[in-house]
């Protein structure tokens, strides 16, 4: 059977990050995607104009439909907007015999706020010790953490910072660093170093979803977390390449840019 994967997440209108990103990937990358909507959101290239939760209930509905009669071979988590959100979904993660990658999402690409700020403690106690991997960006370090990055040296104080919260390993994703996309991948003991070209293409919209789904997408076809995380920075790197323009804003990555590649221009 093909393997299942999970997202829960928000849902993105204009279909360039959240469940729709994570979907994308998922199909893109040989698994079948399955979501729990944790909130929906009006956005478009331009930014998030409005976002509205759902009730913890329908989510914990949602979650146990697709896990007690499917079964999930991995979760990845984006939007969980409030702390009661978070606390349930962490409550299902760890009750859930699946790897986890957790991806603390803040604020989106525009800057718009996704999580509030009395979910943050959440986030920290409940949802991050769950984790198999956690993915955060530097915004995102800086807001758990309070450690600020301005050099790619000080990508290991802030790894050693967001794993003192408990996830098994983490990936700090340095791409707002000027020079080569360069992240780094820890459980503490190993050290992996991942390091692409940057590519000069401002359609960069649900970067960070899409590498969270394809970790997760490799972590249910048996991969290590390494092997899965390496293969994921080759998927979305492909994927900022062919980042396209869509709307008046940022566009998208190009989430199925392996299978389009030959088809391009025609």
């Amino acid at each position: 059977m093909r393997p299942s994967v999970l997202t829960v997440a928000g849902s993105d209108s204009g279909g360039g990050a959240g469940i729709q990103a994570d979907l994308k990937t998922m199909l893109a990358l040989g698994v079948h995607g399955m979501s729990v909507v944790t909130a929906v959101t009006a956005q478009n290239s331009l930014g998030v104009q409005g976002a509205w939760e759902l009730p913890a209930d329908a989510v914990r509905a949602q979650y146990r439909s697709v896990v007690d009669d499917i079964g999930v071979r991995a979760v990845k988590t984006g939007m969980l907007a409030s702390a009661e959100l978070v606390e349930t979904v962490a409550e299902l993660i760890v009750a859930t015999d699946a790897p986890a990658v957790v991806d603390p999402v803040g604020v989106s690409k525009h800057g718009d706020p996704l999580l509030a700020a009395s979910a943050l403690d959440a986030v920290r106690t409940r949802l991050l010790p769950a984790a198999t991997v956690a993915t955060p960006n530097l915004d995102e370090v800086a807001q758990l953490t309070g450690v600020q990055v301005e050099s790619e040296e000080q990508l290991r104080e802030a790894a050693a910072a967001v794993l003192a919260y408990g996830p098994r390993w983490v990936l700090v994703k340095g791409g707002h660093l000027p020079g080569d996309a360069v992240d780094l991948l820890t459980d503490g003991t190993e050290e992996h170093w991942l390091r692409a070209p940057r590519h000069d293409n401002r359609h960069t919209h649900g970067t960070g979803c899409t590498l969270a789904s394809a970790i997760a997408s490799q972590l249910a076809k048996g991969q290590t977390v390494p092997e899965a995380v390496f293969a994921a920075k080759e998927y979305v790197t492909g994927a900022i390449a062919a980042g396209f323009a869509l709307g008046a804003g940022i566009g998208p990555v190009d989430h199925g840019w392996e299978l389009t590649r030959g088809t391009r221009g025609a």
